[in-house]
């Protein structure tokens, strides 16, 4: 497994790679994403949101390592949205996580917005997602996913 991959980076290309589902026939959006780590460094959260009219915002899909009365564990799509590849490809990163590198901060939340993607974006995406997994062995493998769509980190 490659240790130099970045955690935002493959999330940002699920999304990117995913746009189409995420976004209901609209020709243009915006995503947000939001994620956090429990103290022993693994992924807790991970939310998916979805904007293809200013102001207005609704959740995608969201991920929840620890269940509650109110979720279970495992992705989870919400507000009419469904998209297989999206759910396969974080299943796979959430899986191997430790895979990729974390985000320095891991006491902060971790947030990615992610504009409407040029088509040479969403098939860089798609390569990158397609590379970073090996479909016979399910382990990352391969080179960095220097994807640059635009999205803004903050």
């Amino acid at each position: 497994m490659n240790q130099s991959q970045n955690f935002d980076q493959i999330l940002e290309s699920a999304v990117v790679a995913n746009w189409v589902d995420l976004m209901r026939d609209a020709q243009s959006g915006l995503i947000h994403g939001e994620y956090g780590f429990a103290p022993s460094g693994t992924l807790d959260y991970l939310q998916v949101w979805s904007s293809i009219a200013r102001g207005r915002w609704f959740l995608a899909c969201a991920y929840r390592m620890s269940a509650s009365g109110f979720h279970d564990t495992g992705v989870h799509f919400d507000n009419g949205y469904e998209s297989e590849g999206l759910a396969r490809v974080l299943e796979l990163v959430i899986a191997h996580q430790n895979a990729f590198t974390a985000p320095r901060n891991l006491v902060r939340p971790g947030l990615l917005q992610i504009a409407t993607p040029m088509q040479q974006e969403t098939s860089a995406a798609t390569a990158s997602v397609s590379e970073a997994f090996d479909p016979h062995q399910l382990r990352v493998r391969g080179p960095g996913l220097g994807l640059n769509s635009g999205a803004a980190r903050y």
